[in-house]
């Protein structure tokens, strides 16, 4: 496989680390976009950190530069302005791209456009399931229609810093759960970029960002970050919980996020998609 990363964050690097672990062999090529002011020292990291990952490692600007490597597959792991920026281009030429900044999708206008890109393209927008599990059953019954779904996302307070809930609660000095947040999925996700991706995924596989009630809590006893949901249909009723450790170095994602987008690369390289 040629894979490409945009971005070189907390995610790509432990990304990096469970492909180096897991892979039987290297990638043919890693292509790692990043900020040309970034470029040189990017290219350096990744030769002495992960230099066995890949039998070639390069290093590019933008989506035209990382195209120009044809990479089979390409990750976006940098954030919504990442997603604006360089995922479209890599559709319209053909090239699946996973993206973990799902709550981008939020805005509709964007959505329309990586859905047109990917069309024009033959080439296909994945969205990883996250921090989240039961994703295929919540799409699956979402063709019936008739869907009730209700999320509730809680974090230590800590997670939720430098986003508007300090301007809600007093974070640092908070001693039992607060909710701070009511409202749809769309909301969730523009607000909170960083911390609401789960939100925009159950929107995206079940009822629809306006039809998904969606609650952000910050609460001091958490350990890690737990995501609660339940379904209604016509079809089936559900409920999950799901408490997830922290990604080392960035309290805002799960650390099963990573694993997730490490599940969606082995199923394309493997004999057998799980």
């Amino acid at each position: 496989m040629r894979l490409g990363l945009i971005g070189f964050g907390n995610i790509a690097g432990t990304l990096f680390d469970l492909l180096a672990k897991t892979l039987d062999t290297p990638l043919a090529h890693l292509c790692v976009v990043t900020r040309p002011e970034f470029a040189a020292e990017t290219e350096v990291r990744l030769r002495a950190d992960f230099g066995s990952l890949a039998k070639d490692i390069s290093v590019a600007g933008d989506a035209e530069a990382l195209l120009a490597k044809k990479p089979h597959l390409v990750v976006e792991c940098a954030g919504h302005a990442a997603v604006v920026a360089h995922v479209p281009p890599v559709l319209r030429a053909g090239t699946d791209v996973i993206i973990v900044s799902i709550g981008a999708l939020s805005d509709a206008a964007l959505e329309a456009d990586l859905r047109a890109a990917a069309s024009a393209g033959g080439a296909r927008l994945i969205l990883p399931a996250g921090a989240v599990g039961g994703i295929d059953l919540l799409s699956a019954l979402g063709a019936a229609g008739g869907l009730e779904v209700r999320y509730r996302g809680s974090k230590p307070p800590h997670a939720w810093s430098g986003t508007p809930a300090e301007n809600t609660v007093d974070l640092a000095n908070l001693t039992k759960a607060t909710t701070f947040f009511t409202g749809n999925a769309r909301e969730a996700a523009r607000d909170f970029p960083k911390n609401a991706n789960v939100a925009a995924t159950l929107a995206l596989a079940g009822a629809g960002f306006e039809a998904t009630h969606v609650e952000l809590v910050a609460d001091p006893s958490a350990s890690g970050n737990v995501h609660e949901y339940s379904v209604v249909s016509p079809l089936a009723k559900y409920s999950m919980r799901i408490e997830n450790l922290p990604s080392a170095g960035n309290a805002k994602t799960s650390v099963s996020t990573v694993y997730s987008v490490l599940r969606e690369i082995r199923n394309r390289i493997g004999p057998v998609a799980i």
